[in-house]
């Protein structure tokens, strides 16, 4: 067995991916797509790289992944010029594994004249299917410059969007990944409860965030965002990014906080929670006992088989009969390498329902002089949903 390099945080086993790229050849063989083309530039929403090689994308620079139906992967990343290393795919170098060749170059996208760099090289891989059918994986990701480059050069090619093939395999998860999705769910428990052992007044909400980065680090945590922003009764707020932190915090302040990073492994889950620095009003109770109502009603329409156009509907409907607001947000989704991975929940997915799948529901919404929301992840079983893989009480949190 291949011993893989101390520098990796938390490598998957080369079973799971052996187990990953059978699946997704068998998917090619059915549809006659002779080779795969994916390309991602960040370990946000870039999970399809790394679903492949257990390699993210990070900093916006592209990692261009060639993967045949019968032969082993390209990779191209940014690097030296011209830079072409042959491996032996079975990760010899405590790295790569399942990749035949490696190539480099010094590629950037704020430098527009290098926009043909990678499709350079990756022309050089796919030569040998030029006139085959090639599979794109992840177009809304894909720079326009790497596509058009390829078409131009391979005009005999048959070019076919595949990402339904993959995202149908890649949002079930099996047994090892659903282990360490459950280890991200503890690892943001933990970090929601030193943020509320240690947030206080006079802090800013950006200080608050970097407790929970430093938190979620120390944990194994690579990636994510920490999203949060302290409010007054009256003057209610949902939740920002860093830019909208820098607000103080007061005594009597409502404090919402979204942690939603990966854990070791590269896996995204979130857990949401109210803070209040002082007591909450009895409408701040009132109304999360309504919104724990609205979690419960969604998950119990989430069961495999179910369209999420369904889910929608009749979540909407239960919210305005019940004198809400009807959800325009995605409130429901799926979650994996991806912050938000398919299924969405909401009426333009196509994708339905099924066991295996790691879903967080959040819903949220402003009323009368508060915010209200709860945000955690579950499992979908046989029958549906379970407890929350998140475990923590699901309540307001007063602190001071």
């Amino acid at each position: 067995m291949v011993q893989m390099s101390e520098r990796i945080n938390k490598p998957i086993s080369t079973s799971e991916l052996e187990r990953r790229w059978k699946a997704i050849r068998t998917a090619m063989d059915e549809q006659d797509i002779d080779v795969l083309l994916m390309q991602n530039n960040n370990d946000h929403m870039g999970g399809y790289t790394k679903y492949f090689t257990d390699i993210p994308a990070t900093n916006g620079y592209p990692v261009t992944i060639v993967f045949p139906s019968d032969d082993g992967m390209t990779q191209i990343n940014q690097g030296p010029f011209d830079m072409v290393k042959n491996l032996d795919m079975n990760g010899s170098d405590g790295v790569h594994r399942g990749v035949k060749t490696m190539m480099t170059t010094p590629s950037y996208a704020c430098a527009s004249y290098t926009r043909k760099y990678d499709p350079i090289l990756t022309c050089k891989a796919l030569e040998p299917y030029k006139h085959a059918t090639i599979g794109l994986v992840g177009t809304y990701q894909m720079s326009f410059a790497l596509v058009d480059y390829i078409k131009k050069q391979f005009p005999d090619a048959t070019y076919v969007e595949a990402s339904d093939l993959v995202d149908k395999i890649k949002v079930i998860k099996s047994d090892e990944e659903l282990d360490l999705i459950r280890g991200t769910a503890r690892q943001q428990v933990a970090t929601m409860e030193a943020v509320i052992k240690e947030i206080k007044p006079g802090m800013k909400d950006s200080d608050v965030a970097a407790i929970a980065l430093h938190v979620g680090n120390n944990l194994g945590s690579e990636q994510g965002v920490y999203l949060c922003q302290s409010w007054q009764i009256g003057s209610p707020a949902a939740i920002g990014p860093r830019h909208n932190q820098d607000r103080i915090i007061q005594e009597g302040d409502s404090f919402n906080m979204l942690v939603e990073n990966n854990g070791a492994g590269g896996y995204f889950t979130e857990i949401g929670r109210t803070i209040v620095l002082g007591e909450a009003t009895q409408e701040q109770h009132d109304e999360l006992l309504f919104t724990l109502e609205a979690q419960r009603f969604a998950l119990n329409l989430i069961r495999p088989g179910t369209s999420c156009s369904e889910i929608w509907n009749k979540y909407n409907s239960f919210m305005v009969e019940n004198g809400r607001d009807a959800e325009t947000r995605l409130y429901c989704h799926g979650q994996g390498y991806d912050m938000v991975e398919r299924p969405l929940i909401r009426k333009d997915e196509t994708m339905t329902i099924a066991k295996n799948m790691n879903i967080v529901c959040h819903p949220g919404y402003m009323r009368g002089n508060i915010y209200s929301w709860i945000c955690d992840n579950y499992i979908i079983g046989t029958d549906g949903p379970g407890d929350s893989i998140h475990v923590m009480p699901q309540k307001i949190f007063e602190v001071g």
